[in-house]
């Protein structure tokens, strides 16, 4: 699959923006005011995007709620809908633009749209891009037991299980390795 560099950062983002909600009740939101959003679209380079409010801080709140859901959906089906919902409350309007240095490449928002309608538009098309490729099954869930992070697996043969090899696939691999060793010295 094609991933243009347009996708790869809409991707990135909205990977990282499911990232910062709390995992349970107990821990902190990762974007727990207007600076941390500013702070957010600075990282992440979003253009074309004014003066923060609180409201825009609600307005992605809510997004990010419903890009989990994508990661979550039981099929393309599930997925598509959910996206298709995304998408059209987010007034999308693809229009090609260059700026910033880069070459022609599709902005799916709306000139002027809020912060929320803008990643809504660009995040949700780039997941759209692999649900019509048949590639939602990318769109994953770490598998370690005590760890819910977001991540595509852009492996070749899509075995990628964690959100990290280094921290939580490391980590249970260790675990696996001891448990065997223990096991073995009975």
């Amino acid at each position: 699959m094609l991933i243009t560099h347009d996708t790869r950062c809409a991707l990135d983002t909205v990977v990282d923006l499911v990232n910062t909600a709390p995992e349970d009740e107990t821990a902190a939101d990762a974007l727990p005011d207007v600076p941390a959003l500013a702070d957010f679209i600075r990282k992440h380079e979003i253009s074309d995007v004014g003066v923060l409010s609180q409201a825009d801080l609600s307005g992605v709140r809510e997004i990010r709620a419903r890009f989990a859901a994508i990661f979550e959906a039981a099929d393309a089906r599930a997925a598509a809908g959910l996206i298709n919902e995304l998408v059209a409350a987010a007034g999308t309007t693809p229009r090609l633009t260059d700026h910033d240095g880069y070459d022609w490449h599709v902005h799916y928002f709306a000139p002027g749209a809020s912060v929320a309608d803008h990643l809504a538009a660009d995040c949700g098309m780039a997941l759209a891009f692999f649900v019509v490729a048949g590639e939602e099954e990318r769109l994953r869930r770490c598998e370690a037991p005590d760890c819910r992070r977001a991540f595509v697996d852009l492996s070749r043969n899509r075995s990628r299980r964690y959100c990290d090899s280094r921290t939580c696939g490391n980590r249970l691999h260790v675990a696996a390795y001891r448990a065997r060793r223990k096991e073995a010295t009975g």
